[in-house]
């Protein structure tokens, strides 16, 4: 198996070449602050960005926790990659992950510098150190269960949408465009944690909702409090119409989506109950009201 390293100051852009760069250069694994990607896909770690404090994400990054370390050495056994990319801010860094990987040292040192323009590091240093934003090489699909930071993609995405932001072949719609790779922001960011509130939720459910007025309104919403792994549960009024549980069928199918794109927080469920059934629409218009 051939290795080799892939290193730059923190900041510069490493993480969110990595994917070209690997495509191009024939790289079938990469390891990353902490994870083994195989061929575009998170087989084994964890990542350094999940961690709540600076130490503790060097600590993953550099494979210090046995568990990690072993887990991610058996699934390098197990793949066989032909050939490895370890990405680090210097050749010690990733002389170490190497080290700890049982692997031999990198035959081949690749530099930021190599791949990049000065320009290009600089709009990349401004995005860690001004926004907050770390990239993962991996789909966001991959990282959503498991990744307790805050995902940038899609909230971006939504408020440019609003804004009327989004031109066409700008620099995000480029990047949202390319689906290995995800922007997110650490626990330990400076920027502090990322919320969002009870209120946003139950405007995204009613809006959700307008589509199915002929014959639902809701009346209740709630959810479980948390940021992740969220459970929502919508009490409905129905029409005594076989159609209606269709209606309640894809309103959940359109909140879960809604809510997942929207805010990028795994949904663990979402529940749409019947509380009430009523003969007609104006009778639930009326019930409504009062």
């Amino acid at each position: 198996m051939k290795v080799a390293s892939f290193t730059g100051k923190s900041g510069t852009g490493k993480s969110f070449q990595a994917t070209a760069l690997a495509q191009r250069r024939g790289f079938d694994a990469i390891i990353d602050d902490g994870l083994l990607i195989y061929k575009g896909q998170i087989v084994a770690g964890r990542s350094a960005k999940k961690c709540a404090s600076k130490a503790a994400a060097m600590r993953t990054a550099l494979f210090n926790y046995e568990d990690h370390r072993e887990e991610v050495k058996a699934a390098i056994e197990r793949y066989a990659p032909e050939a490895l990319l370890i990405i680090g801010t210097s050749d010690r860094m990733t002389d170490i992950v190497a080290g700890q990987l049982g692997l031999q040292a990198p035959e081949e040192r690749i530099y930021i510098e190599d791949v990049t323009t000065e320009e290009e590091r600089q709009i990349a240093y401004h995005y860690r150190n001004d926004e907050g934003e770390h990239v993962i090489p991996a789909p966001m699909g991959q990282l959503r269960r498991d990744f307790a930071g805050y995902f940038m993609n899609p909230l971006k995405k939504f408020i440019d949408k609003a804004r009327g932001n989004a031109v066409e072949g700008s620099a995000d719609t480029e990047e949202e465009s390319n689906d290995d790779r995800t922007v997110v922001r650490p626990t330990f960011s400076y920027f502090g944690s990322f919320s969002i509130s009870e209120q946003v939720i139950r405007d995204i459910i009613r809006i959700a909702a307008e589509k199915y007025d002929t014959h639902l309104a809701v009346v209740d919403r709630m959810n479980n409090g948390k940021q992740t792994n969220m459970s929502v549960t919508i009490d409905v009024m129905a029409i005594r119409d076989p159609a209606s549980i269709d209606m309640c069928i894809g309103l959940q199918r359109d909140v879960f989506d809604a809510l997942a794109n929207m805010t990028a927080f795994t949904i663990e469920s979402v529940n749409v109950r019947i509380r009430d059934m009523v003969k007609d629409r104006e009778e639930m218009l009326s019930r409504k009201l009062h």
